[in-house]
């Protein structure tokens, strides 16, 4: 797959709201992937392609999740939002046939992180929370540390969701908890 196959299925799949998200997704994605030595091709494609599913009726995610074994933890269930990832990068590798594994995994782990998260997983992960749209508290401060380290940069954004979740009085995904365990242990042996 190419960037404009990428872009073609994105466009014919989402909103134009949704689309134009994925759009300033994309360009924030390339100009991060430019800094950090990260493949810029491949970044566009997971970008284009991360919210694939997004639009996607709850009830219906949450069936074609249990139909394809995606259901990991009982708070998946009850958070059918966050089914989206994992959904598109299934539906990619086994019924359109892509099988880049790195694009995959960073398509699929753009909502909770993962641990051991890599490079293109942390730039796509970190681009949705952060693309040129999104105007919320402390979002300058993000992008300037992703832009300056991209390791840190990730950890700030998983504190930054962390904190909101904690603030709207939200449970956190495990997931998400063990993602930034790995992203905090990882800083530490960086440190040293």
């Amino acid at each position: 797959m190419d960037i404009q196959e990428a872009y073609n299925l994105a466009y014919s799949s989402m909103s134009e709201r949704r689309f134009s998200h994925t759009l300033g997704v994309a360009q924030w994605a390339q100009e991060l992937a430019l800094r950090h030595q990260v493949d810029g091709q491949r970044a566009q494609i997971a970008a284009y392609l991360h919210d694939l599913k997004k639009e996607m009726d709850f009830a219906q995610q949450i069936a074609m999740a249990k139909e394809w074994n995606l259901i990991n933890y009982p708070e998946d269930e009850g958070n059918p939002h966050i089914l989206h990832g994992p959904l598109a990068a299934y539906w990619l590798e086994h019924e359109y046939g892509y099988k880049d594994l790195e694009v995959l995994a960073a398509i699929a782990h753009h909502t909770l992180g993962t641990p051991e998260m890599g490079s293109l997983e942390m730039l796509i992960y970190s681009a949705d929370l952060t693309e040129p749209q999104r105007s919320f508290p402390g979002v300058d401060k993000l992008r300037q540390s992703l832009y300056d380290n991209l390791e840190n940069g990730t950890l700030m954004c998983v504190e930054h969701t962390l904190n909101y979740l904690r603030k709207c009085k939200r449970s956190i995904h495990p997931q998400t908890q063990l993602t930034y365990e790995d992203l905090k242990r990882r800083q530490k042996f960086a440190d040293r």
